[in-house]
C-alpha cells in the first residue's frame, strides 16, 4: 500500500461522509462495487483516471481535490478536529506512524 494510494482513499472516505452517504450509496452512484469502494478507501488499491473520474462526480469534487491534503469543508474547521490536529503537529514521524496505526484499528471496526 503506498502512501499516495492511502491519503487517495482517506480523501475519498472524508469527501464521501462530508455529502453523509454510504460506501454502498457511493458505490451505486459511480457503478463500482461496494467491495472496490472499501478497498480504496481503505488504500489498498489504485484507481484508473475512468474511476477518478467517477468518483469525483459522485463526491461533487474536482478530481485533484483527492489528492491534496486540504478539505474544505465545515468538518476540519470544527473546534475538536483542530485541537486534534494541534496535538498531532507536535508528534514525531514514529509516534504518528504509532498512532495512525491505532486509530486503522480503532475506525476498521466502523466502516
Amino acid at each position: 500500500m503506498t502512501d499516495l494510494n492511502r491519503r487517495f482513499g482517506n480523501l475519498v472516505a472524508a469527501h464521501r461522509k462530508r455529502l453523509r452517504i454510504t460506501q454502498s450509496q457511493l458505490a451505486e452512484n459511480t457503478n463500482l462495487s461496494e467491495d472496490m469502494i472499501a478497498r480504496i478507501e481503505a488504500g489498498s488499491t489504485g484507481s484508473s483516471f475512468t474511476t477518478i473520474e467517477k468518483l469525483s462526480q459522485a463526491l461533487k469534487v474536482d478530481p485533484a481535490a483527492l489528492f491534496s491534503a486540504d478539505i474544505t469543508t465545515d468538518a476540519t474547521s470544527r473546534g475538536e478536529f483542530q485541537m486534534l490536529a494541534s496535538k498531532l503537529s507536535k508528534l514525531s514521524d514514529t509516534e504518528l506512524k504509532w498512532l495512525t496505526g491505532i486509530v486503522d484499528a480503532a475506525l476498521k471496526t466502523r466502516r
